[in-house]
């Protein structure tokens, strides 16, 4: 096993993701419209980026949009972009200024193409950054993620580049959107569902999880340094004893 997976019991995450859910229920007990409550979830995601910096983490993953999130109504799309928009807009500088390194998982490329431009600038000026990674995925499902590696796969075969049956977990793990990010250690999800939702399947085949009533709108760094203190008290084997 890698040794970068095998980790000892006790010792603290290096990756972070988390499944923000409850935008739309923190506006409904407002009797606020939808908008509301992801205005305020993008003001959670500024304070949970800020803490994970300062607790240490090497990167956290948000699942912001998934590719299924495209059945919702239009208008509520729209919003959405716009509030990713606005947001790399506003916060790039303060990223920078902390060493952050932005990275896209996720068929990105799908969007608007005026925000996919936004997007690869954001990442190329964050790129020589040497501090923590903010892994955003956006127009991400991680059923999509293996179909797309298993086609990489493929073409690797049939061009000989590797054969079929020498094929390894190392492979698999070259051929998603994370890989080169840091094995995942930790899965948070709020609102107090408690489903993956499609969001990293095989990443998350080892890490813990962890949920949480809070809506996301309400989750804050202590939220984040309580879910830190929960993963420190689990037992990680891997499999062994």
């Amino acid at each position: 096993m890698d040794a970068a997976r095998a980790q000892p019991p006790g010792t603290g995450a290096r990756h972070v993701a988390i499944i923000m859910d409850g935008n739309g229920r923190w506006a409904k007990k407002r009797f606020l419209p939808r908008i509301a409550g992801h205005r305020a979830g993008v003001e959670a995601v500024r304070r949970v980026a800020r803490a994970a910096r300062e607790l240490g983490l090497e990167c956290l993953t948000l699942y912001a949009f998934s590719s299924e999130n495209w059945k919702r109504p239009a208008g509520e799309v729209a919003d959405l972009m716009g509030l990713l928009r606005h947001f790399i807009q506003s916060d790039l500088d303060e990223f920078h200024a902390n060493g952050v390194r932005l990275r896209i998982i996720g068929n990105y490329q799908a969007l608007d193409p005026s925000l996919v431009d936004l997007i690869e600038s954001a990442v190329a000026r964050t790129a020589c950054n040497a501090g923590p990674i903010i892994a955003i995925a956006l127009n991400y499902g991680a059923q999509d993620e293996l179909v797309q590696m298993a086609r990489a796969l493929a073409r690797r075969v049939q061009a000989g580049e590797i054969a079929a049956d020498e094929i390894g977990i190392d492979d698999v793990d070259a051929a998603l959107y994370t890989a080169d990010l840091p094995p995942l250690d930790l899965m948070i999800r709020t609102s107090g569902e408690q489903r993956l939702s499609n969001f990293m399947l095989w990443q998350a085949a080892y890490a813990e999880l962890y949920f949480t009533d809070t809506l996301w709108p309400d989750f804050d760094a202590q939220a984040l340094a309580a879910a830190l203190d929960a993963f420190r008290l689990r037992d990680r084997r891997f499999g062994g004893l």
